[in-house]
């Protein structure tokens, strides 16, 4: 039974991973911001599914207070941690010139200071883990030039070098470290996407003309975790969106 804990987890993609490990019978750490509902929600489903142990922890993971807190309660409970997905997010679109600095720095303190942290508390536990794992939900948008997108696009390249350095250094511990990178996929991310953009988008930018689904990206996740010789890398889920000549 591997112990599992996913930032971010209320909803989604999040959510969509949590039950996944839950179906496999593992202990699961269920962390939100603001969405008690959807939390209290997913842990009833996570039990139903058959994870022996359900946590709930509320957090902002951009800070250090609420990190350093849901870390102390979960090491309470746990002596180890096997996996910890990093997935907490949102979309922080808007073009370079209408974009201030506060705006800025608050994607830095949920995407990038957010995985910082939770790795640096998940560490004390991780080297206690089982083939022990990390996985970072990054973004196709790392990868690729996106109008109107400059602000997601760097935090989501940020944490590729973060991903590549964090494997380096904990390698030696044998605790891998990978991200994933999805491309459009359907969850509340996408809500405000237009017909008119979603049809776009199946007719002309992804090759397999269809959009992901959570369950998906969950399915690569749990592949991640479970190739004990796989670190430092970066996989694309994404339909062909990233592959084919614009």
């Amino acid at each position: 039974m591997k112990h599992v804990f996913i930032s971010g987890s209320s909803r989604g993609i999040g959510k969509a991973t949590l039950l996944a490990f839950a179906r496999q019978g593992n202990a699961v750490a269920l962390n939100y911001l603001q969405n008690r509902k959807g939390a209290e929600d997913t842990a009833a489903e996570a039990r139903e599914a058959g994870a022996p142990q359900v946590i709930v922890l509320q957090g902002d993971v951009g800070n250090p207070k609420d990190v350093d807190r849901m870390f102390i309660e979960l090491s309470s409970k746990w002596s180890k941690l096997d996996v910890l997905f990093s997935n907490a997010g949102y979309s922080a679109s808007g073009k370079f010139e209408n974009i201030d600095f506060d705006f800025w720095k608050k994607a830095f303190d949920t995407h990038v200071h957010g995985a910082f942290l939770l790795c640096k508390s998940a560490l004390p536990l991780l080297v206690k883990g089982t083939d022990p794992c990390i996985v970072i939900t990054s973004s196709v948008a790392a990868i690729r030039g996106l109008n109107g997108a400059i602000t997601y696009g760097t935090v989501k390249g940020a944490l590729l070098q973060f991903t590549r350095c964090l494997a380096w250094e904990l390698a030696d511990k044998n605790i891998r470290v990978n991200a994933i990178l999805p491309g459009i996929v359907r969850t509340d991310f996408h809500a405000a996407m237009t017909p008119q953009q979603q049809k776009h988008n199946l007719e002309n930018r992804i090759p397999l003309h269809r959009e992901g689904k959570p369950e998906q990206i969950a399915q690569m996740v749990l592949a991640m975790v479970e190739n004990t010789l796989m670190t430092g890398a970066e996989v694309v889920v994404d339909g062909g969106l990233t592959m084919r000549m614009a």
